[in-house]
């Protein structure tokens, strides 16, 4: 995953007076668990709003007045009408213990079905992921240049060392539909198959005709 760097102070108190001062004095309030005691601290909104705000997932390298660690967010409040950061909770790591994790689905390549009129349809935007963090990609990178009309890619194909996809196996990730006007491929490779047969099949008619007709010749002149 990619990597990143927060600053926080340690909140004096803990509260929803004290959580509200802090948000008006520019702050966000957070919490650090999963190893130990928990850490209330604040961290400064603009520097949290460019990692929130953000397509990508970050492991965070948080100082918290001298102490260092390392984390990830597991929950974020949002105000639920001015979408401002409310509190946010990081879940420390540890490097010999598997952690779970949302990353972005993202795609290589067109779909060969796409360029022929279908429609890419992408049921996952995240997929959740179990396994170290030294073994977390940034993102699901699926390559779709391969993937025709009425087919489509499931989680259980996908394979990434040391990594466990927790969503269920047979849910597809990403499909091609058809659409209006979309020509399938595999329908246009038989029809031009069986046009194939049928223009043998006429040939040896002919020929067949033509070896009666000459037959017939010769009987006469006899």
């Amino acid at each position: 995953m990619k990597t990143t760097q927060l600053s926080g102070s340690l909140r004096a108190n803990v509260g929803k007076k004290d959580a509200a001062s802090l948000r008006n004095a520019g702050m966000v309030p957070c919490v650090l668990y999963g190893q130990g005691e928990q850490t209330h601290f604040a961290v400064k909104q603009v520097a949290m709003n460019k990692i929130i705000f953000s397509p990508d997932v970050f492991l965070v390298e948080l100082d918290i007045e001298g102490k260092k660690t390392k984390g990830i967010i597991r929950e974020i409040q949002q105000h639920p009408v001015k979408d401002t950061i409310q509190h946010v909770d990081f879940y420390e790591l540890n490097e010999d213990k598997k952690v779970r994790v949302n990353l972005p689905v993202r795609t290589t390549g067109v779909a060969r079905g796409v360029l022929n009129g279908g429609r890419l349809n992408m049921a996952f935007r995240n997929l959740t992921c179990y396994g170290l963090a030294k073994d977390l990609p940034e993102a699901i990178v699926i390559d779709i240049s391969s993937v025709r009309i009425g087919q489509g890619i499931k989680i259980s194909e996908l394979n990434i060392p040391g990594v466990t996809f927790l969503d269920p196996a047979s849910a597809m990730v990403i499909s091609v539909k058809m659409s209006r006007g979309a020509v399938d491929e595999e329908e246009e490779e038989e029809e031009g198959e069986e046009g194939a047969e049928g223009t043998e099949e006429g040939a040896e008619g002919a020929e067949s005709k033509k070896e009666g007709e000459g037959e017939k010749a010769e009987e006469k002149a006899e």
